[in-house]
């Protein structure tokens, strides 16, 4: 297997570099990052039909990784539910080495094959539910075995990965290989790859968001109001679909019903 994420910078002499050659020259790789994304999408879209398909039927998605890729994956799951409603127990991110992971690296936690479905074990996984392993390498340990023993006990799998012909990618029914090419740093991963993740992820979890019902037309209906912004960004909605509604009665039909969608529809009522 060749590791594209391994391979040599395009770039010498990093460290002999201005300021501002080092912001030009990184922006300049930066930008190759969503052509590549373009060419996944057709992976991206199956895997989006499957995960929507499921929760429609009652079923969760899972994110799974180890470091960074693991730390993208909670963040996408983390934003779902403010963001459109959803239970939190709806998108679940997992990381090697458990919660302190997120903010401090656990030794070796990624090299551990068995932990991976230990942990999804605990949530009681089912074949109800999607498992989306993200490693930019494609091998890390920890994703592949949850992987594998997803695929023996009739999991539907997906991966998201930078590297072509990878362990994950052949441990998952549904990949998305994205190919970036090598990292500005060399190896350094949480740069273009980690982007690229990143890019997918709010791609998948939005599109599915919108397929499940949690969108209408163009706007996020059933978002929490969890704090002032939300609220005002609520009552603007509000406003724009019940014309000549003054703000007051706005805010007070959205505290009252506790979404935007609930609020229009008891309004209409």
């Amino acid at each position: 297997m060749q590791k594209i994420t391994e391979q040599e910078s395009l770039f010498k002499d990093l460290d002999k570099m201005s300021t501002k050659e080092l912001l030009k020259n990184i922006n300049t790789v930066d930008k190759t990052v969503p052509l590549a994304v373009e060419k996944c999408i057709p992976q991206i879209e199956h895997l989006v039909d499957v995960i929507a398909d499921k929760m429609l039927a009652g079923g969760r998605l899972f994110y799974m990784g180890a470091g960074t890729s693991g730390r993208l994956g909670i963040l996408d799951a983390s934003e779902c539910p403010p963001t459109y409603g959803v239970p939190h127990g709806l998108v679940i991110g997992l990381i090697a080495g458990g919660d302190s992971a997120i903010r401090k690296a656990v030794e070796f936690a990624e090299d551990d094959r068995v932990q991976g479905w230990k942990d999804l074990q605990l949530h009681n996984i089912s074949g109800n539910d999607v498992v989306v392993g993200i490693a930019a390498s494609g091998t890390t340990p920890y994703v592949i075995g949850a992987l594998e023993e997803c695929r023996k006990n009739g999991v539907v799998t997906g991966c998201i990965t930078c590297n072509i012909d990878s362990p994950l990618e052949k441990a998952a029914d549904f990949p998305i290989v994205c190919v970036v090419g090598p990292e500005f740093v060399t190896g350094s991963t949480r740069m273009k790859s980690g982007t690229a993740q990143k890019l997918i992820l709010n791609m998948m979890s939005t599109s599915v968001m919108i397929k499940i019902g949690r969108v209408e037309g163009n706007r996020m209906v059933n978002m929490q109001l969890s704090n002032e912004k939300l609220i005002q960004r609520g009552i603007e909605m509000i406003q724009l679909e019940i014309n000549g509604l003054s703000s007051e009665s706005a805010k007070d039909l959205l505290l009252k019903h506790g979404s935007v969608k609930s609020a229009i529809k008891a309004f209409r009522e």
